[in-house]
């Protein structure tokens, strides 16, 4: 441990000695450090060779001194080739400067030589000088004598001509060019005017008072332009005229001239010359502007005040203007020129900031445009629907004209107004710039907003209120009532394609053309939501179909209702034809599926029939069974026939109401059932003698031949006229069915004079 602790000790040493000696020059400090630095220092100024060896072979070993050996040769090698390096680094920085150095001594060497002549040569030059400005001095003075006695007679004779300058300014209306030569000439008059230019003066006073009095009247004149009167009072200022008490007319007259500033719409879309004269009254606003900051340094509110309200009035007027039937060009034109009008006005007038103003401004004008826009859309739609319901001593509208405009005005319309909508935000002029989140907010919103009153009013026309019939000027009774009904099957499809195709194109658009709003913040959500729209025409959609439905039904139920109130059944005569309001109903049925077959596509396959179906048994069976218990009493046929037909409930679960679908087959068909469900109830209420019940058998088992043909699930069908029959034997007082060889012949004599009237009819 010995051993290696002192070539670290010494090595510590020597970076000590050398630092000092660089920061320590002076050689007391270098003795004193020797004189304190240890004998064993190599690197010490009094460094002993023969002491150090004695102390180093005293303290190391053999192996010590061999180390120690080794380092010092390295030492030495590593300072030998420092050294080396150093020279040649600064190599060639010494030649650079003995030849600098032997340069500096070549053009020094006749530089003195040099400086001996100039100085000679100044010194000739300043006796020259001496000697001419010597000579000169006095015609020097002379002839500025002469300079200043020239300037004075230019200036006397200035003051002598001045009435006839003044004279013939008046004559040409350069009271500028007046105004200059009188102030020019005032100092003068002042000095000597009550002296030697006396009548000068006076005559001068004359001229300038007629100017005063000229100027007066272009300041106060209708005729005369805001410029041309702004710069009379500047020269009267110029005057000392006193004009602050002019200044309340000054103001007026400004006022007044807004009124040749105010825009009109139709001819800036219309590029007419009113349109340049409105361009030329602006800049003539901002030159008075420009006037009377200068005349009335103070005036600065006031004419904030009126450049406020003439570029809000401006707004009011395309407010109004947006409310109607335009287009975005027309809109943008209108707002480029304000925008314009802005611009101009804000170089002269900064205090206004007019381009802050016309932004709130300009917001109130876009939203009103946004909902403007969709409330047309909406008035439009409203009234390709209502064409179903109007006449003109003429048929209503075909339903299928009417839905195909709806669709087209709903689609084409929505996609219309965000075309317009987009054409707006692709303008590229500042204000309409710096509003584009906004806009894009507006839209969502007004889309939004659209097609919830979209659906309120599509519930409004469907209300069966007389107020709202006659809110839209309805047809009345029973022409009314089905073009009414009509109304509500429209409805119904057209919100199924609001839903359906309309929703997702619009959602598309929106997407790419108008996403990145920002003032409702991502707490709020999205102004436009496609999935609550859906929903809303969705469950619009079902209702109408309801609605379209029941009024049908009720129609037809009041017919069926007739017919069983009106005869005495317990008095009718036994059957020997199909009853008329067979037909009646058959009628009202194909007036129904004419009527769906317009609005709604087909449906699904109809579900057939099969023999092992017990409440659809063949046009034989129930007579069959019906004989039989006719056999026995009528007190014994009855409760067989109601054992029948509760085992034949508990047989077999029939579903007979549905979801009504947007299908032909679909709503006729629950039609029918619900028109069959009433038949049954109206049975219920009245007493059958035989031959009124066999009436009913007979007009049942006729209808079921054309039913079959319009509904989808004859099954349920066949049920539901078996539940008629079963109601009427269940009120009747002796309830024996036809023979079905009867019944057979009475269907064929129906069927035949049904096919006969066709042929004469087609």
């Amino acid at each position: 441990m010995g051993t290696d602790e002192v070539p670290m000790d010494d090595k510590a040493k020597r970076m000590r000695d050398l630092l000092s000696s660089f920061y320590s020059p002076d050689p007391s400090n270098s003795n004193t450090s020797s004189h304190n630095a240890s004998l064993d220092d190599i690197n010490s100024t009094s460094f002993d060779p023969d002491q150090y060896m004695n102390i180093l072979a005293y303290k190391s070993n053999l192996e010590g001194l061999l180390q120690r050996h080794v380092e010092m040769a390295a030492e030495i090698k590593n300072l030998d080739t420092d050294l080396q390096m150093l020279v040649y680094e600064n190599y060639n920085k010494f030649i650079s400067a003995t030849d600098t150095i032997k340069r500096m001594k070549s053009n020094i060497s006749g530089m003195e030589a040099n400086m001996e002549q100039l100085l000679e040569k100044i010194m000739s030059v300043q006796s020259r000088s001496d000697s001419v400005n010597t000579s000169l001095f006095d015609k020097r003075e002379h002839i500025e004598k002469v300079h200043r006695t020239c300037n004075l007679l230019r200036k006397v004779q200035f003051i002598y001509d001045l009435p006839d300058r003044l004279g013939k300014c008046i004559k040409a209306e350069a009271y500028a060019d007046a105004v200059r030569f009188y102030t020019g000439a005032m100092p003068i008059f002042k000095a000597y005017g009550d002296s030697s230019f006396r009548d000068c003066k006076q005559a001068s006073e004359e001229a300038m008072a007629t100017i005063v009095k000229n100027l007066q009247g272009k300041l106060f004149s209708d005729s005369e332009s805001i410029q041309v009167r702004a710069d009379a009072a500047v020269l009267l200022k110029q005057l000392d005229f006193p004009v602050d008490n002019l200044k309340t007319k000054l103001f007026e007259k400004l006022e007044q001239s807004i009124t040749d500033i105010r825009l009109n719409p139709i001819e800036v879309n219309n590029a007419s010359r009113d349109y340049s004269a409105h361009e030329a009254a602006v800049h003539e606003f901002v030159e008075a502007v420009r006037a009377f900051r200068v005349i009335f340094p103070d005036s600065d509110e006031q004419l904030v005040k009126l450049a406020e309200d003439l570029v809000t009035k401006n707004f009011v007027i395309a407010e109004e203007y947006v409310k109607t039937r335009i287009c975005p060009d027309d809109l943008l034109g209108v707002l480029r020129v304000i925008w314009n009008d802005v611009l101009l006005i804000d170089e002269v007038l900064q205090e206004a900031a007019l381009s802050n103003h016309s932004l709130e401004a300009a917001k109130v004008v876009l939203m009103s445009f946004v909902r403007s826009a969709f409330s047309h859309l909406l008035q439009d739609i409203s009234g390709s629907l209502l064409q179903i319901l109007k006449k003109d001593g003429a048929e209503q509208c075909s339903l299928d004209i009417v839905l195909d405009a709806s669709t087209k005005s709903v689609l084409q319309g929505s996609l219309n107004v965000l075309l317009d909508f987009r054409k707006i935000l692709d303008e590229n002029s500042g204000i309409v710039v710096r509003l584009r989140e906004l806009i894009i907010d507006w839209v969502q919103e007004g889309l939004q907003d659209f097609f919830t009153k979209l659906e309120d009013q599509f519930l409004l026309l469907s209300g069966r209120s007389n107020s709202s019939i006659q809110a839209h000027g309805l047809a009345e009774g029973a022409q009314g009532d089905k073009a009414f009904a009509g109304l509500v099957l429209v409805l119904a499809q057209l919100s199924a394609f609001i839903e359906q195709t309309v929703i997702p194109k619009v959602t598309e658009e929106i997407a790419s053309s108008f996403s990145g709003g920002s003032i409702r913040g991502h707490e709020s959500g999205p102004a436009f939501v496609p999935g609550e729209i859906c929903r809303k025409f969705r469950s619009a959609g079902e209702k109408f179909l309801h609605l379209y439905v029941n009024m049908r039904t009720q129609r037809v139920s009041f017919l069926l209702k007739k017919r069983f109130t009106t005869p005495n059944w317990v008095k009718h005569k036994e059957p020997r034809e199909v009853h008329m309001f067979v037909d009646l109903f058959l009628q009202e049925l194909e007036g129904i599926v004419k009527e769906v077959k317009q609005i709604l596509p087909q449906g699904r396959l109809k579900h057939r029939r099969t023999d092992s179906n017990g409440s659809s048994a063949s046009s034989r069976s129930n007579p069959l069974r019906e004989e039989k218990l006719g056999r026995s009493n009528t007190q014994r046929a009855r409760s067989q026939l109601l054992e029948t037909h509760l085992a034949k409930l508990f047989k077999q679960k029939v579903e007979i109401f549905n979801k009504v679908e947007y299908t032909q087959e679909s709503v006729v068909t629950t039609l029918v059932k619900l028109c069959l469900k009433s038949l049954q109830e109206f049975a219920r209420l009245q007493t059958f003698n035989r031959s009124g019940f066999q009436q009913i058998q007979v007009d049942i088992q006729f209808l079921r031949i054309p039913l079959r043909d319009i509904v989808e699930d004859e099954a349920a069908i066949d049920f539901l006229l078996d539940e008629v029959i079963v109601a009427t034997a269940e009120r009747c007082l002796d309830p024996v069915p036809l023979e079905p060889p009867i019944l057979d012949k009475l269907i064929r004599a129906k069927l035949a004079k049904t096919e006969q009237q066709n042929t004469t009819s087609s």
